[in-house]
C-alpha cells in the first residue's frame, strides 16, 4: 500500500482522471445515493463504494477527464429512468464545470496500439494520463496495460481492500 500513497502524494497537486465507470458512480451518487443500487449501470457497486471514491477523489486537487469519458458517461446517464434522469444532468453539468477537462484528437488516438484492443475513450486516457495524472479505473484489463506503459494508475478494486480510514492521508 506505500505505493498507492506514494501516488496519491505524488499526484495531489496535478491531478486524478477518473474512468468512465467511476466517474458515473461519483456523479450518480453525487446526485442521489439510492441510485447507485439501483440503476443498472452502476449496481455493480456498493453505496460504501461512491463513499469510498468521494473520499479519494476529494484527496485531488483537480479531477481530469477527457471529451470521450464525458460522452461515455453522458450515455449511460441517458439511460436513467425519466423521472430521475433530469436531476442526474444538472448534477452531471455541476461536476463538468469543475473538472479540467483535456482533449486529444481522435485521428490521432486511432492510430495508437492500445486503440486496436481498447477503443477511444481509453486510447485518450493513456494520452492524456502519462507523465502527467494519476488514473484511477475499474477495468483490470486496462490497469493492467497501463502499468506495462508505465503510466501511474490504481485499480480501485484494490482501493476497496484497504481501510482509508486508518492510515491513508485521504
Amino acid at each position: 500500500m506505500d505505493h498507492v500513497i506514494k501516488l496519491l502524494e505524488t499526484y495531489r497537486n496535478r491531478g486524478l482522471l477518473l474512468d468512465t465507470n467511476l466517474l458515473l458512480l461519483f456523479v450518480v451518487g453525487e446526485c442521489d445515493i439510492r441510485a447507485v443500487q439501483t440503476f443498472k449501470r452502476t449496481k455493480i457497486f456498493a453505496i460504501e463504494d461512491f463513499y469510498l471514491l468521494q473520499k479519494f477523489v476529494r484527496h485531488f486537487a483537480k479531477i481530469v477527464t477527457t471529451p470521450n469519458v464525458l460522452t461515455e458517461v453522458s450515455s449511460f446517464l441517458n439511460q436513467l429512468p425519466d423521472a430521475i434522469k433530469a436531476q442526474h444532468f444538472q448534477q452531471f453539468s455541476r461536476a463538468i464545470q469543475t473538472f479540467d477537462e483535456k482533449h486529444a484528437e481522435s485521428a490521432r488516438l486511432a492510430v495508437m496500439p492500445l486503440f486496436l484492443r481498447f477503443g477511444l475513450t481509453d486510447s485518450g486516457i493513456l494520452a492524456e494520463a502519462k507523465g502527467k495524472y494519476l488514473v484511477l479505473t475499474d477495468d483490470f484489463k486496462l490497469s493492467s496495460y497501463l502499468q506495462s506503459l508505465h503510466v501511474d494508475v490504481i485499480n480501485f478494486n484494490h482501493v476497496r481492500t484497504y481501510n482509508w480510514n486508518i492510515s491513508a492521508p485521504v
